[in-house]
């Protein structure tokens, strides 16, 4: 499949490379394309954005978290002939985890062959920028660089010395020059773009980005450039693949075979999953692999429901609850639910904001906000991010979702941090090879069927868990019926 495609790409972050892929997927959407968004990294909240932007879910591409043929099988999977792939990328085109650069947006464009078009901050230069660009022309001539797009250009003068001297010493077309944006249509938070859950006007800022790339970016150009005919690249399996056929009742994890089981598809099992402004960081992955494991999908809120409806279990996904704070803590009979269900083994699995949640409280600038008190654990906010980026986690100790000894790839992101832990060190079930985690290099609370941690998983890249979270629910349920 020859789908059109093109990636945003940028010289590192900041640089205005989500409101131009948001400008662009709105604009296409608008003059009739169908556009299959998708994101670079462990993102949540510029997905979001694109998601909106294309009014379909956007989908993570990440060769850290995924084997490379996940990663293309994703992308075959989420686009139609019709279609018009656009791909967000993360940080610097070339930025990656080691020398050579693995996990970096460039080798995710030659791993599809996506052509990148460059988001360029021109703030305070000129034939300098010319120069930036022909070192990624040169740095990797694998790379397909095919365009440029300047950006917070001062003025017509401006842009013309940019746009001659790029066009003149690079070869590549200036397919578009945007001045400087009004903050109010993007108000940022930490590393990036407030949620579109959190902001009134999403759907006004969206509109507002497609008019400024409608006025300023040569639409035309752009569509010649993703209309360029490119096969994806064939990956062959490495040793940590981990996948799951459809129909298979057995996943392969680093070359183990591990049995799932699967619920009955005319009695499935019903995983409450909580999600609204105050959680909304969960992949489109996770979600469809619950229901591909026989779970029906309940989305609730604490926001406006006093307690949980009938279920099986439940997933606590991450967001920014210290912005709802008054009113989470207030829904007293929300957390009774929650604590009565747990103490008699209900099945929860929560990452990052679902774990600041289910402690004792969150302290924001000396005022105490209980929360639904299951685990003994207090936290603070801070300014600057307290864990931020990838993970790599052992399993250590027993725990209802992963089996002993095998390894977990994730990722992390929150301001928050421990400031009071009365539990055992046995509760910790995860050593940290890499990231942050809980407390002391160790993630992954445990209370009875309870999980909580501050690593986010990407169901692509861990196949097991969805089967675990339904093995857990039936079991759940299979002990409630004989119960009653």
């Amino acid at each position: 499949m020859a789908v059109p495609r093109f990636m945003i790409s940028a010289l590192r972050g900041g640089s205005g490379k989500t409101v131009l892929s948001i400008g662009l997927i709105a604009v296409l959407k608008d003059q009739g394309y169908a556009i299959a968004p998708f994101k670079k990294g462990p993102d949540y909240i510029d997905a979001g954005w694109l998601a909106l932007a294309a009014d379909r879910p956007c989908y993570n591409l990440d060769t850290f978290l995924c084997h490379s043929t996940d990663v293309i099988d994703s992308f075959h999977r989420h686009t139609r002939s019709d279609d018009i792939a656009v791909i967000e990328g993360n940080r610097g085109l070339f930025d990656g985890i080691d020398l050579a650069g693995e996990t970096s947006t460039a080798e995710l464009a030659k791993l599809i062959n996506a052509p990148v078009i460059l988001c360029l901050d021109c703030t305070k230069s000129t034939r300098t920028v010319a120069a930036t660009v022909l070192g990624c022309l040169h740095f990797d001539t694998d790379v397909p660089i095919a365009g440029v797009v300047l950006n917070r250009v001062a003025g017509p003068r401006h842009e013309r010395i940019l746009r001659n001297s790029i066009e003149h010493h690079c070869g590549i077309p200036v397919v578009g020059a945007i001045g400087k944006l009004k903050k109010k249509d993007f108000p940022e938070r930490h590393m990036g773009l407030v949620p579109t859950a959190e902001h009134q006007w999403a759907q006004q800022s969206v509109s507002a980005a497609a008019a400024v790339v409608k006025q300023h970016v040569d639409l035309d150009a752009v569509l010649r450039i993703a209309r360029e005919k490119m096969l994806l690249s064939q990956a062959s399996p490495g040793p940590e693949m981990a996948r799951v056929m459809p129909g298979s009742d057995t996943v392969q994890v680093s070359g183990k075979s591990e049995s799932v089981h699967r619920s009955s598809p005319l009695s499935p099992v019903r995983i409450g999953i909580v999600r609204d402004s105050a959680f909304q960081f969960y992949y489109p992955d996770n979600l469809e692999a619950l229901e591909d494991a026989g779970a029906e999908v309940i989305y609730l809120s604490p926001l406006s429901m006093d307690s949980l409806p009938d279920l099986d279990g439940l997933y606590l996904g991450g967001g920014f609850p210290e912005t709802h704070v008054e009113a989470l803590s207030d829904n007293v009979g929300f957390h009774q639910s929650i604590r009565r269900l747990a103490e008699k083994g209900f099945p929860i699995y929560a990452e990052c904001g679902g774990l600041m949640y289910l402690g004792r409280a969150i302290v924001i600038d000396s005022t105490s906000y209980p929360m639904v008190g299951l685990l003994p654990i207090e936290y603070g906010l801070s300014k600057r991010p307290q864990g931020h980026g990838y993970t790599v986690l052992r399993v250590e100790r027993e725990n209802p979702y992963f089996p002993v000894g095998s390894v977990i790839k994730g990722h992390e992101f929150h301001y928050s941090s421990v400031s009071t832990w009365q539990g055992q060190a046995e509760n910790l079930v995860f050593s940290m090879e890499r990231g942050t985690g809980f407390t002391e290099r160790r993630d992954g609370v445990r209370y009875k069927n309870v999980l909580a941690l501050y690593t986010h998983i990407h169901a692509l890249g861990t196949p097991q868990w969805a089967f675990a979270m339904v093995r857990c629910a039936l079991k759940w349920r299979e002990e409630k019926t004989g119960r009653e």
